[in-house]
């Protein structure tokens, strides 16, 4: 059961059981008139195959206070586009999808890399920056969710959870992380837990920075958060136009840096939004630092590494020695905690895995190191909206024309 427990530097709000979804529901379609919302969906192409999108729909479809549902497309030709709004054509609210791949809309990326604004390469934080750009200059919200397109066990409790507070009236909250517990599957993954980058990496490698570098600020802000990679958040249109989206693996650390760097934390809250929570997995590929969860701790641990360095902390090779000693020792630390946990549950529970993925972690917390040292300037983020903008100020309005004229012509079909 949850508890009423308050930790870290931000607000964590619990889902106590007490409070049915129709009920969050009918307060939010109250407060939709003033404080209207949208939900962002990130989607790859093989998304539209999988059963959870089919989920996904049918459960907005019974959603009453959404103005609008903003689906990023990628890696998807004509025929896909036109699949994709057959399968959201079926919601109740306007819908909009954006074919980040098709011509109107590479056209406006092409535009923008003329004018040194380079949106990066392809990937979730590519397409989240896209829909918000589409959120924002619509004008229709106020306030956007943001949740992933392949959650198997999607129940619409979860956008309301989300939104909650940021659209509650009587809260100042512009910016709401959401969290979970990663323990559940079918077959053979059934009765595990799972989330090894946030349990066997981030977790660690955060507590092992604030012994070995300090910085305490950013990096207790950071540990206050139960599942910093969390995909879902919601936010207020002043949050949205000020990030910096980062376009490579580091994407949600690199969101909730953003937020710390502009806004107190006392706007910010994390919530319960879902009792379990299913996705597709990815493999560890403990032999190619280029794929899998190898490069995404890489990317992470780099994103965490340039906060520190742009707050004044002075990053070397000899502490990045250090770190990742103090990485080894408080990971396994937690594997300990971690086995002791999951036997309670009467979970099952591999040891020598979770000591493996370990072992693969340590690498990237002195190879990410090592590159950070080899071009500390480095910076993959796209710029804020509010920065294009004022570059190219008729852009966001021309990326919404492109959205409904890709609408007419898929409509027409």
């Amino acid at each position: 059961m949850a508890d009423f427990f308050q930790n870290g530097v931000i607000a964590t709000l619990h889902d106590l059981g007490r409070r049915p979804t129709d009920d969050l529901e009918q307060e939010l379609k109250s407060w939709s008139a003033d404080r209207p919302m949208s939900l962002v969906i990130p989607c790859l192409v093989a998304d539209l195959d999988g059963d959870a999108i089919n989920r996904i729909v049918e459960q907005l479809s019974a959603v009453p206070y959404l103005d609008e549902v903003v689906l990023g497309l990628d890696r998807a030709d004509r025929n896909d586009f036109a699949r994709a709004h057959q399968k959201f054509e079926r919601l109740p609210q306007r819908h909009r999808i954006l074919w980040n791949d098709g011509p109107r809309l590479t056209a406006i990326r092409e535009e923008l890399e003329s004018h040194d604004l380079s949106t990066g390469q392809p990937g979730k934080g590519r397409n989240v920056w896209f829909c918000l750009g589409h959120f924002l200059a619509s004008g229709r919200s106020k306030i956007v969710a943001l949740h992933d397109a392949d959650i198997r066990d999607y129940e619409r409790s979860l956008p309301a959870r989300l939104l909650y507070p940021v659209a509650n009236p009587a809260t100042r909250f512009g910016f709401a992380k959401g969290y979970y517990h990663r323990a559940s599957g079918d077959g053979p993954d059934a009765n595990r837990m799972f989330g090894r980058v946030t349990r066997l990496f981030v977790t660690p490698l955060v507590r092992a920075l604030a012994v070995t570098f300090g910085d305490r600020g950013y990096l207790e802000y950071l540990d206050s958060f139960r599942y910093p990679l969390a995909g879902e958040c919601a936010m207020s249109t002043d949050v949205a136009e000020t990030l910096r989206v980062p376009s490579d693996w580091g994407f949600e650390i690199g969101v909730l840096a953003e937020v710390y760097r502009h806004f107190p934390t006392t706007r910010v809250c994390q919530v319960d939004v879902a009792s379990g929570y299913d996705h597709k997995h990815r493999e560890l590929s403990a032999h190619d630092p280029m794929a899998g969860l190898h490069r995404m701790s890489a990317d992470i641990a780099r994103a965490i590494y340039r906060k520190l360095a742009i707050g004044g902390v002075v990053l070397s090779a000899e502490g990045f020695r250090s770190l990742e000693a103090a990485y080894d020792r408080t990971a396994l630390d937690l594997i300990d905690r971690y086995e002791a946990d999951a036997r309670f549950n009467g979970m099952a529970y591999d040891r020598h895995a979770e000591e493996s993925a370990v072992q693969v972690f340590a690498q990237s917390v002195v190879r990410a190191g090592q590159e950070f040292l080899d071009d500390p300037l480095e910076t993959p983020f796209i710029p804020s909206w509010s920065r294009v903008r004022s570059e190219l100020p008729d852009l966001p309005e021309r990326l919404v024309a492109a959205v409904e004229e890709d609408h007419r012509e898929v409509s027409n079909c």
